[in-house]
Order: C-alpha cells, then structure tokens, then sequence
C-alpha cells in the first residue's frame, strides 16, 4: 500500500504533538498491512462517506481515504476523544 506525502498541516500536527515516531512506526504497519490488528482500522460512520482511521497511539488517529486498490491518503489527525 502506498500513502501519499503528507501535507505541511498535517506534518506540523504531528510534530506539535509529539507524535512523529510513533506515526512512522504505524504508517510503515500500514503500508505492508492497511488492516493489522495493531492498527484497529475501522470504516468511519456515516460509511457511504468511505473515510477510514487507523490508530497512531490510544489518544490519536489518522483519518485515511483509498484513492484506489493500492493508494490511500491520510487526510486528518485527530484527538480520537473529542
């Protein structure tokens, strides 16, 4: 699976909230497995809207797109509690 680069919002996000490392590790989880239970990868309600999360850490998530079989795109990252 390949994801598309970041965005500089998004790549400030994480660096704000220290969150880089682990990102890396679960994006590289993501790429060989978009669905490793490590990940808990779930489809986001509404779920005609197709938007996806993946787990960064137990407070974070990124929120992920397909552009197609074997592209995504993270498009959010977001505090998973508020």
């Amino acid at each position: 699976m390949k994801v598309l680069e970041l965005s500089p919002r998004l790549r400030i996000c994480l660096k704000r909230g220290g969150l880089e490392k682990k990102f890396s590790k679960q994006k590289k989880l993501f790429e060989n497995n978009p669905f490793h239970p490590s990940l808990k990868t779930e489809l986001l309600e509404p779920k005609n809207l197709r938007f996806w999360s993946f787990r960064i850490d137990r407070k974070y998530r990124a929120i992920f797109i397909f552009r197609d079989k074997n592209t995504a795109e993270i498009i959010d990252i977001n505090n998973h509690y508020q």
